[in-house]
């Protein structure tokens, strides 16, 4: 259990939604690395979106109402906008936008992106003339660069694709 927990604590920066979104329909799109034009067409769209998903993951939260049920609702300058109003005793003008959600979302694209370009049929499909070990010895260095910031501009934000902070596995 305690490996679990090690675990679910490395993925809670990540939308997880988008990432399982992304590996699940890449191989579908691409034809596993053996791609047309309408291939091409299609994953780069995939690409697009999942990395428009994890950059504005990076501007929802999510609060607690007094019956306990989530809510999810995007950061604003004046606080949380909530998907559908909901009386509560929660102070929305308590989750406003701050530097560090921009920094987080920056970060988020750069791991999706590096994930992207590290992924077998990606690089099959778009780039396979290019040299592997030169994407291999630097991407993940990129990647652990970009993790190491992650200490720098804590969040403590609980939105769309993220683990709620009170998951038992989290506790």
């Amino acid at each position: 259990m305690a490996k679990l927990t090690v675990f679910a604590k490395l993925v809670k920066p990540l939308p997880t939604g988008t990432i399982f979104t992304f590996l699940f329909l890449c191989p579908l799109l691409t034809n596993e690395g053996n791609c047309d034009t309408i291939n091409k067409c299609l994953a780069t769209v995939l690409v697009f979106f999942c990395g428009f998903s994890c950059f504005f993951s990076c501007f929802t939260d999510s609060y607690r109402d007094s019956d306990g049920h989530i809510h999810y609702g995007i950061v604003t300058t004046t606080g949380l906008w909530p998907h559908k109003h909901h009386s509560t005793s929660v102070n929305l003008s308590n989750y406003k936008l701050r530097f560090s959600d921009f920094v987080h979302a920056l970060m988020s694209a750069v791991v999706f992106s590096v994930v992207v370009l590290l992924y077998p049929d990606i690089i099959e499909c778009f780039y396979s003339f290019f040299q592997r070990a030169l994407l291999v010895k630097w991407l993940p260095f990129v990647t652990g660069f970009v993790t190491v910031m992650y200490s720098f501009f804590p969040n403590n934000r609980h939105g769309l694709g993220y683990i709620p902070s009170d998951y038992p596995l989290l506790s």
